[in-house]
């Protein structure tokens, strides 16, 4: 577990410096709409107090700012990322939090919506950071998970291992000059897809309501949850 834990704040401190770039090359700038869709299904209102938690360097929480939501707290283990999120988003009317998912240190019942974009799959514990959601969001306040998945389409699969575990990592290493990181990014998603079932483990963490959407022929899902 805590080598998973620090293991995975050491790539993401080293490729922050060419995170946003690389986010859109590699995702042909779809990227964008993936996170506009979620927050859509989200319904997200000036109203919202919303963490986004693994927010790297904030582009979830820009969307968010983007549609009127003014109350932004950003969370990431990788302080590197916080530093560059904190550049770009000087508005932030929350704070910016160095943590882990697993441990979230807000009084129960503090935010309307969280938000994770393309970083489940990176929690330590993933039933732990579920539960630890549930604990901060008020009644009836929302979760809403972004991501990836492998394709059920075996045509779309095929290419879609193929671009993940070949293309990517070249050009991942190639801007970053770190080859490893973009290894661990097809590694993790196949990984996560065999052995994760996100709605199950929202229901064990005492969610309800639970919806998934699949997005760009099943490459990403969204799932969103109750309290």
């Amino acid at each position: 577990m805590i080598d998973k834990k620090n293991t995975v704040k050491q790539i993401f401190d080293g490729i922050s410096h060419r995170y946003d770039l690389l986010n859109h090359i590699l995702s042909l700038g779809i990227d964008y709409r993936w996170r506009k869709k979620a927050l859509k299904l989200t319904a997200l209102n000036k109203n919202s107090i919303l963490l986004d938690v693994a927010c790297g360097t904030g582009d979830f929480a820009i969307d968010a700012y983007r549609i009127g939501v003014k109350n932004i707290y950003g969370a990431d283990f990788s302080h590197n990322m916080l530093k560059l999120f904190n550049k770009k988003c000087d508005w932030i009317i929350g704070k910016n939090v160095q943590m882990v998912a697993e441990q979230i240190p807000f009084k129960p019942n503090s935010f309307t919506n969280i938000t994770v974009a393309f970083g489940v799959r990176n929690f330590y514990d993933i039933q732990k950071g579920f539960e630890s959601f549930f604990e901060v969001l008020k009644p009836s306040g929302k979760l809403t998970i972004l991501e990836f998945r492998l394709p059920s389409n075996p045509a779309v699969r095929f290419i879609y291992k193929f671009y993940f575990k070949n293309i990517l990592p070249l050009i991942g290493g190639i801007i970053s000059g770190d080859k490893s990181a973009y290894q661990y990014l097809p590694n993790s998603v196949e990984e996560f897809d065999e052995k994760i079932n996100i709605p199950n483990l929202l229901k064990i963490a005492g969610f309800h309501k639970i919806e998934s959407h699949s997005l760009s022929l099943g490459i990403v899902q969204v799932v969103i949850a109750v309290k």
